[in-house]
C-alpha cells in the first residue's frame, strides 16, 4: 500500500507541468470474448476519451455482454445479454527512451444487472499502473494494481463478477514479426485480501447463495465457485488465481486490431481461447 500511495503523489506531482499540447477526442470500441469449460462470455466495449495533452487522459464508457453458460454446468437457455458496470478513468502517460509508465484510475458504477452477474451491486475502483521499454522488435511490459474487484482484461473476460480487495500483476513481452503482426506471452497474477464476493456470469439458479470459510471442493478447479452458485461469499480463496496468457496480434494500420490466443489459468483450472476485435477514431 505504500507503494501506490508513493506512486500517487509523484503523479500529483507532475501533472501541472505536463505540456498542453495534442488534445483532443477519441472513440474506441472492443469486441471481445473468452471460451472455457464454464461458457462463453463475450463483451462489447465503447469509450468515449478526451486528451488534455499528449499525457493526460479521461475517459468513460458502458459495456455490454453476452453469455452463453456451458452445458456441462446446467440446462443452456440460450445468450443472456445486458449491460454491465458504467466507468469512468483517469490516465496518465509518459514515455522517455529509457521507460514508459502509465498510470490509470477507473472506477465503476453498479448500473450491471446483479442477477445477470454483470454487477456485484457496489461501486468498485481499480488503480493500475504500467511498465514498459521497446528493445528493438522486442517490448517488455509489467503491470501492477489495487483493486477491489477483478477486471477483466484483453486476455480474460472473466465468467464472473466480483467485490473485495485485490492485488493484481501481470508481466511478458511482445514481440514484432513484422510491420503488422505481433506475438506475445505473459504471466499474471492476482492477490485477495479478506472477505471475497463472487457472482456469477455463467450460472444462473439465483435461489442459491453460499457462505464458505474454505476452497469448496479440492483438486483443479476447487475455486471455482462461479460454476455452482449464483452468489458466493467466502475468503480470499475464492479469487486467488495465477496463470499464463499467449496471443497473436494483427494490426489494420493505427486505426484497427485484431488479437487471438490462449489463457491458462492455474486457480481456476481453466483452458480459455480469447478473441477481440478493437477500432478508434479520432485524436
Amino acid at each position: 500500500m505504500r507503494v501506490f500511495c508513493i506512486l500517487f503523489i509523484v503523479i500529483a506531482l507532475a501533472l501541472p507541468g505536463l505540456a498542453q499540447d495534442g488534445q483532443g477526442w477519441t472513440f474506441s470500441g472492443r469486441f471481445q470474448g473468452s471460451s472455457n469449460s464454464s461458457g462463453l462470455v463475450m463483451k462489447a466495449d465503447p469509450t468515449l476519451a478526451y486528451s488534455f495533452n499528449r499525457h493526460f487522459q479521461t475517459y468513460a464508457g458502458l459495456p455490454l455482454y453476452f453469455v452463453h453458460e456451458s452445458s456441462a454446468i446446467q440446462a443452456s437457455s440460450g445468450f443472456v445479454n445486458g449491460l454491465g458496470n458504467a466507468y469512468v478513468g483517469v490516465h496518465l502517460g509518459v514515455d522517455n527512451d529509457s521507460l514508459n509508465f502509465g498510470s490509470s484510475v477507473e472506477a465503476t458504477a453498479p448500473t450491471g444487472n446483479k442477477d445477470k452477474g454483470f454487477s456485484t451491486g457496489r461501486a468498485t475502483i481499480d488503480w493500475t499502473n504500467s511498465f514498459s521499454h521497446r528493445f528493438s522488435s522486442i517490448t517488455p511490459f509489467a503491470n501492477i494494481g489495487l483493486a477491489n474487484t477483478v477486471s477483466d482484461t484483453s486476455f480474460f473476460v472473466r465468467p464472473f463478477t466480483s467485490l473485495g480487495l485485490v492485488t493484481h500483476f501481470d508481466g511478458g513481452a511482445t514481440f514484432q514479426l513484422s510491420r503488422l503482426v505481433d506475438v506475445g506471452a505473459s504471466a499474471y497474477g492476482i492477490k485477495a485480501a479478506g472477505q471475497q464476493r463472487i457472482i456469477s456470469k455463467t450460472f444462473k439458479n439465483q435461489s442459491t447463495t453460499s457462505t464458505t470459510s474454505s476452497p469448496l471442493n479440492q483438486g483443479p478447479g476447487k475455486n471455482r465457485a462461479f460454476d455452482t452458485s449464483a452468489e458466493t461469499v467466502g475468503t480470499a480463496d475464492l479469487t486467488n488465481d495465477h496463470g499464463v496468457s499467449t496471443w497473436l496480434a494483427a494490426h489494420a494500420g493505427s486505426r484497427m486490431n485484431f488479437q487471438a490466443g490462449y489463457t491458462r489459468s492455474a486457480g481456476y483450472d481453466l483452458n480459455t481461447v480469447f478473441f477481440g476485435v478493437g477500432f478508434h477514431v479520432g485524436h
